[in-house]
């Protein structure tokens, strides 16, 4: 039976896996089970009867439906740390590989009946129990099979017939969006190549691309899809365009920022995912640890002066300021912010946009917001010195003033503010404080795992095995809830710089960045190198995050 099995396998591998099962059963070789448990043998893999063990109710938190069958796999459980799947196919090495680069996590396949992992795939996938059909409208050779989910989903975005819901396009649209919330990323990039449409997520800062991406024909229809959503033009294919799109995914409402921009291959189309649950973050779920948490909450409730909030893009300020907002957001208090563009609609906040081709810039409408009697106000970003200049002086004025500056570390706020314009003594009376900000990966709460770190982690950290103590160094090893990453969300770490009497003085004698630097971490200010060893020791991040978001700082003793 061995050597026929060898001259059925010789011209395997063009054929795949169904034609090796049909071509034994054709061969009349011995019953189904049988069959598995031969291959199994002969290919050193375990063999698993799919109906005689339990199954995950869940199989998408291990793998998502398009991969499981697009690779005709199905997910097991994970065990130390690898995901076992059932295959039919054991030839399939290159398969397995593919998968196992997708997912970032190690593979152990296990063989099983072909025709119970279909089974499984259709009963156990949501979508499993409905009729399945082709996002794309095409044959699998052009492209693979995705299977659509279409959940509680509606897309407010002008005139869409209700005849519409079932085009392929639009049912397209919808699962690259919703695999995306799924995947809790913060934006959907969708990149015309020059022979393919690349469509790629950014979750917890890292870019994934899609599993099965659209093909290149259909790169036109999709963004035009998306530009009718957000409500751009579809005509205009050579400048910049701006959208919104509001769309709700398994009953939660999310609004979508969308950005084209036109490039060699076709229009690049970007969308933000705003998520308004992410509002409601307190201080803690930001990351602050509690002495930090109370130096802050005692700088965002005084009466007057000037709060910024630094870091580059994408660091977290906006959210930060938000959650500042809905810390401050009493009944009796009067807020007003100028954002460029609006991101999240707050209830009980006066939320003005900025609209340059009007002529409503920040300044013109900070000067407007200062005739409504507000007692906090919030600026989207200083860019001038006449926005710079009215925000310090409103903070003068017996206001509060929330804004974001971009700026490297938190000293840097005060001769950024000088560069521009504002003369030091403004910066010096009005300036309680600026904050810089990074987001590291949070390790996965559900599988972290004590972790030993190497002599060279801790020295990158300025730190020695004595000196660590009962510290808890932890490691996520992968579970289902972080899709076998180990890493589930993000927070930040802080660099808080307060300006008090000393600092002051060192503000008007045109004192350097450097100089007031080292003041404030003689009077206590702990770097954001720092403040992410103290999360590394807590057991919330790892040593690789921190060193790649910060700068070398020597620990003070």
């Amino acid at each position: 039976a061995k050597e026929q099995l060898q001259q059925i396998e010789d011209g395997l591998e063009v054929r795949g896996d169904k034609a090796l099962f049909e071509e034994l059963i054709r061969k009349g070789f011995l019953e189904r089970r049988s069959v598995f448990q031969m291959m199994a043998d002969e290919f050193a893999l375990r063999f698993v009867d799919l109906a005689a063990i339990d199954l995950p109710k869940d199989p998408g938190d291990f793998l998502e439906e398009t991969l499981a069958r697009q690779f005709r796999v199905f997910p097991l459980e994970v065990v130390n740390g690898a995901l076992q799947v059932a295959i039919s196919n054991p030839l399939a090495v290159e398969s397995i590989d593919s998968l196992s680069h997708m997912l970032k996590t190690p593979i152990e396949p296990v063989l099983a009946d072909g025709a119970q992992i279909e089974k499984a795939i259709n009963s156990y996938y949501d979508s499993g129990k409905h009729e399945h059909e082709s996002a794309f409208g095409m044959d699998e050779g052009e492209g693979g099979d995705v299977d659509v989910q279409v959940h509680d989903q509606t897309a407010v975005a002008g005139d869409v017939l209700p005849d519409e819901s079932d085009a392929p396009i639009i049912r397209l649209v919808q699962l690259i969006i919703t695999e995306a919330i799924r995947k809790r990323a913060s934006d959907i990039h969708l990149e015309p190549l020059d022979t393919r449409f690349r469509v790629r997520y950014r979750v917890d800062g890292e870019l994934q691309e899609m599993s099965s991406p659209p093909p290149k024909r259909l790169q036109l229809p999709v963004i035009s899809r998306i530009k009718v959503m957000g409500q751009l033009s579809i005509a205009e294919k050579r400048l910049p365009q701006d959208g919104r799109i509001q769309v709700r995914v398994e009953g939660v409402d999310y609004d979508l920022r969308v950005s084209s921009l036109p490039t060699a291959y076709g229009e690049s189309i970007v969308m933000r995912i705003l998520d308004k649950t992410g509002l409601m973050k307190g201080l803690p779920e930001l990351g602050f640890l509690k002495d930090d948490q109370e130096i802050f909450e005692k700088l965002i409730t005084l009466p007057d002066g000037i709060l910024l909030v630094t870091g580059p893009t994408g660091s977290g300020k906006t959210t930060t300021l938000y959650s500042c907002l809905n810390y401050v957001n009493k009944p009796d208090r009067k807020i007003i912010t100028v954002e460029d563009p609006i991101e999240y609609q707050m209830p009980g906040i006066n939320q003005v946009p900025v609209s340059k081709q009007v002529g409503m810039t920040f300044a013109a409408a900070l000067k407007a917001m200062l005739r409504q009697a507000p007692n906090i106000i919030m600026v989207g970003e200083i860019r001038d010195k006449e926005t710079a200049e009215i925000a310090i002086n409103a903070s003068l004025t017996g206001h509060m003033v929330f804004s974001t500056l971009h700026t490297n570390d938190a000293p840097s706020a005060v001769t950024r503010l000088v560069d521009i314009g504002v003369k030091p003594y403004l910066v010096a009376t009005s300036l309680r404080a600026s904050m810089a900000q990074r987001l590291v990966r949070r390790i996965c709460p559900d599988c972290a795992r004590p972790h030993t770190p190497t002599h060279r982690e801790l020295a990158a950290v300025g730190l020695h095995r004595d000196s660590i103590g009962d510290a808890r160094f932890m490691r996520g090893v992968g579970c289902p809830k972080c899709h076998n990453q180990g890493i589930k969300g993000r927070f930040g770490i802080f660099e808080i710089f307060q300006v008090n009497d000393e600092i002051e003085k060192l503000i008007y004698s045109g004192g350097t960045a450097t100089q007031m630097r080292s003041v404030a971490k003689e009077l206590g200010m702990k770097t954001m190198r720092e403040d992410g060893i103290r999360k590394v020791l807590a057991g919330h991040t790892s040593v690789e995050e921190v060193l790649t978001v910060t700068v070398d700082e020597p620990m003070i003793e």
